[in-house]
C-alpha cells in the first residue's frame, strides 16, 4: 500500500508558457535573480515542482524572501517582481484595497 508518496509532475508549466523541468530551473548557485528566473520558481512551487522548503534550501532564500516574490505576481504579476518598481507597485495594491 502507498502512503504518504506524493507524485511529483515531470514538468510544469512556466511563467512564460514554455514546458519547466527541475532541469531548466535556475542553477542552485544564483546570485542575480532577475524577474524571469524568480517567476520560474514561483511556478515550479505552484505547479508542485518543488516544495516551498526545497526551494528555500536549494537557492539560500528565506520564507519571506519567497513568500514575498509569490504575493507579487499574484498582486502584479511578473512586472511585480521588478525591485526596482516594488514600492510603485506596493502602492498601487494598497490604493485598490481601500475601494
Amino acid at each position: 500500500m502507498i502512503e504518504n508518496q506524493k507524485i511529483r509532475p515531470a514538468q510544469v508549466i512556466g511563467p512564460l508558457g514554455e514546458p519547466l523541468t527541475l532541469d531548466s530551473l535556475p542553477p542552485a548557485n544564483t546570485t542575480r535573480w532577475v524577474v524571469r528566473r524568480k517567476a520560474e520558481v514561483v511556478a515550479a512551487v505552484n505547479g508542485g515542482l518543488l516544495t516551498v522548503d526545497e526551494v528555500c534550501e536549494r537557492y539560500g532564500l528565506t520564507l519571506e524572501e519567497f513568500a514575498s516574490w509569490q504575493r507579487s505576481i499574484d498582486r502584479s504579476g511578473m512586472p511585480g517582481l521588478r525591485v526596482t518598481r516594488i514600492q510603485h507597485y506596493r502602492d498601487l495594491y494598497e490604493r485598490q484595497q481601500r475601494f
